[in-house]
């Protein structure tokens, strides 16, 4: 569903808006100050890059910085790397850990607990 940015040309107030129907935009007004002058703006845009080409791009010699660490995506990228690298094939049961440790990192940690 179309979520679009807007500003207003009476106040300045930047806010979005879902528009499902092609009237719904012709009724909008600001959420600040009820004006309807407003102004669609082009919003910025996510692009998702696949496993593959994070895989193929990866330098572990790159300096990184915070967001790469706090990226749960990035976890197991420098084994899976090194695995690729050497043409060994980690298995389906890596996969599953890894997906588990990329959605829940926390899970590794309550789990060695249970070891104590």
């Amino acid at each position: 569903m179309p979520i679009y940015e807007y500003q207003c040309h009476g106040c300045q107030h930047l806010f979005q808006s879902l528009i499902l129907k092609q009237g719904e935009e012709a009724e909008l007004e600001c959420p600040h100050c009820g004006g309807r002058n407003l102004k669609k703006l082009i919003s910025l845009v996510a692009y998702h890059v696949s496993e593959q080409d994070r895989l193929e791009n990866y330098n572990p010699a790159a300096t990184k910085d915070d967001s790469f660490y706090k990226d749960t995506r990035n976890i197991g990228l420098h084994a899976k790397w090194r695995a690729k690298k050497m043409g060994v094939d980690l298995g389906a049961s890596f996969e599953e850990k890894l997906d588990r440790l990329r959605t829940d990192p926390g899970s590794v940690v309550r789990d060695s607990e249970g070891d104590l």
